[in-house]
């Protein structure tokens, strides 16, 4: 970032000649956790007045609000290039090392992470600083060892202190990320590298806190506070958090070692790496750093290095002339690109600020207005607005450009335009990148708000910029949060990982949904539990160990309570499953008969042995009453039945639960008497019980026969229907069921043997007439009648019986002609065909005899 405007001074005041006496100069260095942010805190605070500069936005609040809690807002400021907090008597000022006001007289006057000299893009700033910036009484540099050399080569008596860490640092090697410790900080490099790494750890470890230079301070504090206050166990950050950000961390594991600068990729130099692993262990509490995920090793000669806090010293600090020609445009540039005149200097990067002045230069119209030295100041003003959005174009230089054109012309730049452009931003809405290209947008008119002059309204556009950023940064926050955090496995498996698994508070609502510890983990349907739907892999095998417990004392209640359920709470399902208030927990086996089928009750981790064959009994006793009540009329046969002759008929109908193949030889009267008595019909097709044939007994026959003869359950025609078409039953299937195959159709078996014998009796004389009504009453088709005819035993005539008062050539035997009148006979009785082999073995012994009229 670029100097501010206050470095154009002709001369800076000399506070060592005004106090009389050579002002205390000292630096304290150190590796992190040495205490020396805290060090000149209390010296800042000793003195009657003091600035204190940092390297980051984030830092300046952070410790901003320490010293507002110790000597209060009226006597403390913030400044920072967005934010300027500076109340009539403030006497304490916290700043970024950019927006530091030298030519304030105070006492104290502090510089932190001054090695930052050494950073090609930023390093003129605390060049600057340090060998500009002095207190009246005394002046601190905060930073690494390694800076040192150069500290007493440029600024003559400075003393020099170095305080050692206050807790040990080791290296711990690589890790998994699956494996990694609570309280872990995983370091990563740009911002699609951290957001992968935090979705997998959201996943595996139940989420985490992002930190990212980006990141607006009041989002940053509130992610910082997740994990402080440990929702979360997990930091995600990039090299942000090496400059002064003080958490509770225990571990840092590297997610890379490689990292782009502005200008290239590049490696990460040991000083670097040791910067951010010393996050780790903070106080007397020791720390340990490694690697993570696809990075690779440290090498030992890096580990020893970042554990012993030794690194090769700088050699040289970035410079920048902050003497400036505002004489014109071409001046100024000149006067930047001088090279510095002391050893140990050189020149940095380019800053932004200047690459724009030089595009700028380029516009005629820009350079036509610059054509005084206090234009030309305003121009290099407008030139230094930070270009937070970094959209690598020429859009910030066309901003500053207009900036400088509406300050050239009016002095002022427009309400209207401000006020649309912060309209503009004033959205919560888009991802993560759009909320922070936002929170860009608004920092940079922060920053021109803050500008002394430039607008008419200052106070109320500093005031709504703020009230926006503190909006978008809301909404940040919980976009993070919901991406990045899942606080109910957070919670839970900090609970199992702590070894207090036993502790936890667990239950199970009316409605089955099962509570941990105040977070809903899943659900209970009938004995089995069903994770959340959105928890997947370990985050499944996590949430299903916490509910184990509240699992186990839930289901003896709930094996009491189906124990107690009226019959009306079960039911038979397709598939010969069997349900308890519409939930599948059994399903039916083959037994002994098709009568007796035997419950198998579905597996489950949380029942023993006990418990299943108690539900098996309950289910069992339902099962066998629902039999009973559907078929009574074959039970009660069985159980009424005692003579020695009906005893075999009455076994196979039992067998086939109502159906079976006609008799041979023919019963007695008497016997025939009893039998239909009982509800048996005795029928040219078959033997059979018409009551069975009902929708709801014929549905539980037809999956009684085809569980004991181990096949699918077959789809039955619909209630009501009595005839349908055949499909790819086959006869044996078909009678079985209580449907006789007849041509293309089947017919149900009471109505076959009902019109059979109707049409039996009609034509015992010989030859008779058709019915007219014969199709609709059988619900089929008229062109099916000769192929149903001729299955029923009868065969059409050729001929026609012509109405009195006609004449005329007989008409072509077609069943459409509603003139023509059909007549039947009795067909000949076709050979018995040996029996299919069906998929009923209750019936595939069994062979048809010949129909043929009784």
């Amino acid at each position: 970032m670029a100097l501010p405007p206050l470095a154009l001074a002709a001369a800076r005041p000399d506070h060592r000649q005004m106090s009389g006496f050579a002002p205390r100069v000292r630096a304290v260095l150190g590796p992190t956790n040495t205490g020396k942010t805290h060090l000149a805190l209390t010296r800042l605070l000793a003195h009657a007045s003091g600035i204190i500069g940092f390297p980051l936005r984030l830092l300046a609040r952070e410790n901003y609000d320490r010293m507002v809690a110790l000597r209060g807002a009226a006597q403390v400021a913030l400044m920072t290039g967005e934010e300027k907090i500076v109340p009539p008597g403030a006497r304490w000022f916290a700043c970024t090392a950019e927006a530091m006001p030298l030519d304030r007289a105070v006492e104290f006057v502090a510089v932190d992470e001054i090695q930052l000299c050494a950073d090609p893009d930023r390093g003129h700033v605390f060049t600057d600083r340090l060998l500009n910036a002095r207190g009246l009484v005394e002046t601190m540099f905060l930073g690494a060892e390694t800076i040192r050399p150069l500290l007493t080569r440029l600024v003559p008596g400075i003393e020099i202190e170095t305080r050692p860490r206050l807790s040990q640092l080791t290296h711990a090697g690589p890790t998994k990320l699956s494996r990694l410790p609570p309280r872990s900080a995983i370091v990563a490099f740009s911002a699609g590298e951290v957001y992968a790494i935090a979705e997998a750890v959201r996943r595996r470890r139940g989420g985490c806190a992002l930190v990212m230079g980006r990141l607006s301070p009041r989002t940053r504090n509130a992610q910082v506070a997740l994990y402080q206050q440990k929702e979360v166990d997990f930091l995600v950050a990039t090299d942000a958090i090496g400059m002064g950000l003080n958490m509770d961390v225990e571990h840092v594991a590297f997610a890379g070692l490689q990292k782009f600068d502005g200008h290239r990729p590049r490696r990460l130099h040991p000083a670097e790496i040791g910067q951010i692993a010393g996050r780790a262990g903070r106080g007397m509490r020791d720390g340990t750093f490694g690697t993570t995920a696809t990075c690779p090793p440290l090498t030992d000669a890096v580990a020893a290095a970042v554990e012993n806090h030794s690194f090769e010293p700088l050699e040289q600090l970035c410079w920048r002339n902050a003497e400036l020609d505002t004489g014109s445009v071409a001046g100024l540039l000149a006067s930047l690109a001088a090279p510095p005149q002391r050893q140990g200097l050189v020149r940095g990067n380019e800053a932004s600020d200047a690459q724009t002045l030089a595009a700028l230069a380029a516009d005629a119209d820009i350079l036509a207005l610059a054509d005084r030295p206090a234009r030309v100041r305003l121009l290099w003003e407008a030139c230094q607005i930070p270009d937070f959005r970094k959209l690598s174009d020429d859009t910030h230089a066309l901003f500053c450009a207009r900036v400088f054109r509406h300050l050239s012309h009016e002095g002022r730049l427009p309400t209207a335009w401000i006020t649309s452009q912060l309209a503009l931003l004033d959205r919560s809405d888009g991802d993560i990148d759009t909320l922070m290209q936002r929170l860009a947008g608004v920092r940079i008119w922060a920053y021109v708000a803050a500008r002394p002059g430039w607008l008419a309204d200052a106070p109320r556009f500093q005031g709504e910029a703020r009230d926006l950023e503190d909006r978008l940064s809301d909404a940040l926050h919980e976009r993070l949060m919901s991406r990045f955090v899942d606080r109910r496995a957070a919670h839970l498996l900090r609970r199992l990982d702590d070894g207090t698994e036993e502790d936890l508070l667990s239950a199970v609502t009316a409605n089955g949904l099962v509570i941990v510890e105040g977070h809903p983990v899943g659900r209970v349907e009938g004995f089995d539990f069903l994770p959340d739907a959105t928890t997947q892999g370990a985050e499944r095998r996590l949430v299903q160990r916490a509910a184990r417990r509240a699992l186990h004392s839930e289901m003896p209640r709930r094996v009491s309570r189906l124990e107690a359920a009226g019959d009306d709470k079960f039911a038979l399902l397709p598939g010969l499953r069997i349900a308890w208030d519409g939930v599948v927990i059994a399903r039916l086996r083959p037994g002994p008969r098709a009568m007796r089928p035997l419950v198998a009750v579905r597996g489950s981790e949380f029942l023993d042995g006990a418990e299943r064959e108690r539900i098996r009994r309950r289910l069992q006793s339902w099962m066998d009453d629902v039999i009973r009540r559907t078929l009574r009329p074959l039970a009660e046969l069985e159980a009424q039945v005692h003579a020695s002759e009906l005893r075999g008929v009455v076994h196979r109908l039992g067998e086939g639960l109502g159906v079976m193949h006609p008799l041979q030889p023919r019963l007695p009267p008497t016997e025939r008497q009893a039998l239909a008595a009982a509800g048996v019909r005795v029928g040219r097709f078959a033997t059979y019980m018409p009551a069975l044939l009902k929708p709801g007994p014929a549905l539980l026959r037809a999956r009684l026969l085809a569980l004991a003869a181990g096949r699918e359950e077959p789809t039955l025609p619909a209630p009501g229907l009595i005839a349908s078409p055949r499909g790819t039953w086959d006869e044996e299937t078909a009678l079985a069921l209580g449907w006789l195959p007849v041509g293309p159709m089947l017919l149900r078996l009471d109505i076959a043997e009902r019109v059979a014998g109707e049409l039996t009796r009609a034509a015992g004389g010989g030859p008779s007439l058709l019915p007219a009504d014969l199709a609709s009453r059988l619900g089929m088709p008229r062109d099916q009648l000769p192929s149903v005819l001729r299955a029923l035993g009868f065969q059409l005539l050729p001929g026609a019986v012509l109405p009195e008062g006609m004449a005329g050539p007989a008409a072509p035997p077609r069943f459409a002609a509603v003139r023509r009148r059909r007549t039947i006979r009795p067909s000949p009785r076709p050979e018995t065909p040996p029996a299919a082999d069906g998929p009923f073995a209750a019936l595939a012994a069994l062979r048809r005899p010949a129909p043929g009229p009784r």
